[in-house]
């Protein structure tokens, strides 16, 4: 009985001896800051959606590969002009577009009226996907360097804009302007 017991406390502090000790503080994963909305809907739009959604469209009529460098690349405003310019650029223009949908997700983003953008509304994580997936069809279309798939491209990206539009730009759910979220 005695060698029983022994051997049961033996087995004991060695089950236990492997177990490992729980991670020091400084080891534990840092938590992931939290996401705040700076920005107004109508601000990101104006900032970020728009004129990269303008480079996309540039591409419609003209050859971006065709845009030589400002004199100062690095100073250039227009971005097809750039140091980052051509092809590269509405490559970059789609990706944030892309990118940029997920600033639309934020909770504690207003509309530039005080309104809360919609983010709990079904519809808006339906129509942002729509923006995500248009951005990324016009990145694959800057790859490609092919009008076709560009012009298909611009279609997606209309039709995204469109959607969102039409439902919280252009006028609210009770059809009144003045409520509208943008």
């Amino acid at each position: 009985m005695k060698n029983r017991i022994v051997l049961f406390l033996l087995l004991s502090i060695v089950i236990t001896s492997c177990t490992p000790a729980p991670k020091p503080e400084a080891e534990k994963a840092a938590a992931a800051p939290a996401l705040m909305a700076d920005a107004n809907l109508a601000q990101v739009m104006r900032a970020i959606m728009f004129p990269n959604s303008n480079v996309i469209f540039y591409v419609q009529d003209k050859d971006p590969g065709s845009v030589k460098p400002a004199a100062d690349p690095s100073a250039a405003i227009n971005i097809l002009e750039s140091a980052y310019g051509g092809w590269g650029a509405v490559e970059n223009s789609a990706l944030a577009l892309a990118e940029g949908a997920n600033l639309l997700t934020i909770p504690g983003r207003k509309c530039s009226n005080g309104k809360d953008v919609p983010t709990q509304n079904a519809d808006w994580a339906k129509l942002v996907q729509g923006l995500r997936d248009a951005g990324m069809t016009a990145y694959k279309a800057a790859q490609s360097k092919n009008k076709d798939n560009i012009l298909m491209a611009t279609d997606a990206l209309t039709t995204a804009c469109s959607n969102c539009h039409e439902k919280y730009r252009d006028k609210d759910n009770q059809g009144a302007i003045e409520n509208r979220c943008m």
